[in-house]
């Protein structure tokens, strides 16, 4: 059986070898000589593909790294109140303020503009997670010293005024009060500059779920779309969606601005996954270009990288909106945005381990100033607070006060701070002489009825 088998095996080989012997016709060696010459030119043309996108892909990269060093170099922040740079491992706040027109008579009067929109963009280093709060324009605030054209003291204005009664600091107070964190950067944009943006990117696609139709002569503002439509948004056509609340009939979204700040962040969000795609690169450089032409901020260049980055490439995205109850003041409608109606949004915000704490106590330079006449109550202090894991702290004297007080621009260490000696009156640090240290505790009079 074996043996029939082997002679199987040898006729093949035997009848193979002599198909392999036969000498090729004409015909057939032009067939083979054809074959082989379109391998090799397909073979060609891959190797050039891949080498002609190897050389667009470093061209590109040397492109925008270029314009990446050009844009860190030559970005303005010289005419906005300094940012403050959070530590290791603290979240960073940034600001967000949409700004309209101001004076329409005169657009270069900044002064009188308002903020159109208000978001706070939230960055948790440790969890990764993004968080983007809206704060509706409608927002009560209380603002000191402040009076209408009539020069009428008014002490509750809505938060899209707070820009015209104090410029950006009165901004970033209020905006710090009403979330109980502390803003370490703002950015600035008008919609001129949201226009060119938008074109930057190359407009965002929109699906439009109900019909828009206003037009504002005054303003130059014509909204135009139709229900059941999906658009390209350009710069100007995206102004038009951003800012549309109702139609010129009174119909529109029944909860106004809130509903206006719903179609916002259903617009970020398709703007966010419009620049995930990697064809962004190619629109880097009219991106960069647009933001140093027309936004106006207190970040770096190397940090609005860092941070615009980290919003791309982030999965963790979410919103929200300052929540509150409807008030009618001075026959105007405000929003009162109560801290119950806010507590896990306010708490989200935070980082609040004990790891935490325990750093900043370690890390955080205090002057602690006796401000009575009754000797050794600051080094009474210092002894406390090192019992609790403060490590960095001096004493002093003080010009009498009734009452003790904690003063520093770090919201969350002026908390702990708060909690740990229980003086509750808190305010930012403007005293020049102790600007160095990261917080002042003053202790006043009272201070023995909680000692």
């Amino acid at each position: 059986m074996s043996s029939k088998k082997d002679n199987r095996v040898n006729n093949s080989r035997r009848v193979s070898n002599k198909k392999s012997n036969r000498k090729l016709s004409p015909r057939e060696e032009l067939e083979i000589k054809k074959r082989l010459r379109r391998k090799e030119r397909k073979s060609t043309v891959i190797k050039r593909a891949i080498m002609a996108a190897f050389l667009t892909i470093v061209i590109l990269t040397v492109l925008c790294g270029i314009y990446l060093f050009s844009f860190i170099a030559s970005l303005n922040n010289s005419d906005v109140i300094a940012g403050v740079k959070p530590k290791a491992n603290e979240t960073v706040n940034i600001l967000l303020l949409g700004m309209d027109i101001g004076d329409a008579e005169n657009t270069s009067n900044t002064s009188a503009r308002r903020t159109d929109t208000m978001m706070l963009l939230n960055y948790n280093p440790r969890t990764d997670n993004i968080k983007v709060v809206s704060i509706p324009r409608d927002t009560l605030i209380e603002v000191e010293n402040a009076h209408d054209g009539n020069g009428n003291y008014i002490p509750y204005w809505k938060i899209n005024a707070a820009y015209v009664l104090g410029g950006e600091q009165e901004v970033i107070e209020q905006v710090e009060s009403l979330l109980d964190i502390t803003v370490n950067y703002l950015v600035e944009i008008d919609y001129a500059a949201f226009r060119n943006l938008i074109d930057a990117v190359g407009g965002v696609e929109m699906y439009i779920d109900r019909d828009m139709y206003y037009d504002d002569d005054a303003q130059d503002l014509h909204i135009h779309f139709n229900k059941g439509e999906t658009v390209l948004l350009d710069g100007q056509k995206a102004e038009e969606f951003f800012r549309w609340r109702k139609n010129n009939d009174g119909t529109g979204l029944e909860d106004g601005d809130l509903g206006r700040i719903k179609n916002q962040q259903k617009f970020i969000s398709a703007l966010i996954e419009k620049c995930t795609n990697p064809m962004i690169v190619t629109q880097v450089p009219d991106i960069l270009k647009a933001i140093k032409e027309n936004v106006v901020t207190n970040m770096s260049g190397t940090a609005m990288i860092k941070y615009g980055l980290k919003m791309i490439s982030n999965s963790g995205i979410s919103m929200s909106t300052l929540q509150g109850y409807n008030e009618r003041i001075y026959g105007q409608d405000f929003l009162i945005a109560d801290p119950s109606y806010n507590q896990s949004l306010l708490e989200s915000l935070k980082i609040t381990s004990e790891a935490d704490n325990s750093e900043e106590k370690k890390n955080s330079s205090i002057m602690v100033l006796n401000a009575t006449r009754v000797n050794g109550l600051a080094g009474n202090l210092k002894t406390e607070l090192e019992k609790l894991g403060y490590a960095n702290i001096s004493t002093g004297n003080y010009d009498k006060s009734k009452e003790s007080s904690i003063l520093s621009n770090n919201k969350d260490l002026k908390k702990l701070l708060s909690n740990d000696t229980g003086i509750k009156n808190l305010s930012k640090n403007k005293d020049s002489e102790y600007e160095d240290y990261d917080a002042v505790i003053i202790i006043g009079e009272d201070y023995l009825e909680f000692e």
